[in-house]
């Protein structure tokens, strides 16, 4: 079992119960030190209070989302999405986050181009990374199930996405995120975990329910699906990574219907059990 000084909760888990505020001090209530900051919900509380929030609490940032959606092909467009994420660097590195998550967006509107759609979201990064590497935060590119290629990422592999930090060259600026919903059906993902050491900037857990009913809003408590959790956290710490386990649950049909702390609680025990 991992330290429980490592456990981190992202946003996402208290996504419909809980504002910015109240997931800082709920998860600090319960000992959790460590917070995955979801934008939206920072910029409704505004970014220097939040940041200051985070300090006062002694609360760490494990990482900021979501960046990227790099993939329109419009150049105006295009152009929109670089400085929204410029600005999205800046917020991270004023909440203290040491990366930005990443989802390189789908095929866009009317395209049936998904080769374009992913030169596209690499040009992109490329374009971000002086930026990122300015403001001291990684860019960790995010790999997505296949099944959400359309809509939200090209990038459908831990294998392309170790291609593509090797292609973009960007040392330590460009990261790989480990999220185990997303990899664990992966036939090469021991090799490709391997591959990626000295990379991996952020580790998300949550299970894969049998009976999943939405691939992007049903995912499953830890202990509940079919991802055998232990084994690919010992392989993330087999390539170095030492960061935190971050618990990162969408869940429309259950978790976010339930009682916040009740949620947080559940987080905690099976972690000590499953983690």
């Amino acid at each position: 079992m991992p330290d429980e000084s490592n456990l981190s909760i992202h946003q996402a888990t208290t996504l419909e119960q809980w504002s910015f505020e109240q997931s800082v001090q709920g998860y600090a209530r319960h000992g959790i030190r460590a917070i995955g900051v979801w934008r939206d919900k920072l910029l409704e509380y505004g970014v220097r209070r939040g940041a200051k929030l985070l300090r006062e609490t002694g609360m760490t940032v494990s990482d900021y989302s979501p960046g990227g959606l790099l993939t329109q092909l419009g150049d105006g467009a295009f152009q929109q999405r670089l400085d929204e994420n410029r600005r999205i660097i800046d917020e991270a590195a004023e909440i203290g986050a040491p990366c930005v998550v990443i989802i390189s967006g789908g095929v866009d509107d009317g395209s049936r181009d998904i080769t374009r759609a992913r030169a596209r979201a690499k040009d992109g990064l490329a374009s971000l990374i002086p930026h990122a590497r300015a403001a001291g935060v990684t860019l960790g590119l995010e790999p997505l199930h296949p099944m959400l290629c359309a809509l939200r990422s090209v990038l459908t592999s831990l294998q392309m996405t170790n291609d593509w930090c090797d292609e973009l060259d960007a040392d330590d600026t460009l990261g790989v995120v480990v999220d185990v919903y997303n990899l664990w059906w992966e036939p090469s993902l021991a090799q490709e975990i391997a591959r990626a050491a000295g990379r991996i900037c952020t580790f998300h857990v949550s299970d894969w329910l049998r009976d999943t009913c939405d691939l992007r809003l049903d995912r499953g408590m830890i202990g509940d699906g079919v991802i055998d959790i232990r084994t690919i956290r010992t392989m993330v710490e087999a390539a170095g990574y030492t960061g935190h386990n971050e618990v990162e649950i969408f869940s429309a049909r259950n978790w976010w219907r339930r009682d916040a702390d009740d949620v947080v609680q559940t987080v905690m025990e099976r972690c000590q059990a499953c983690l």
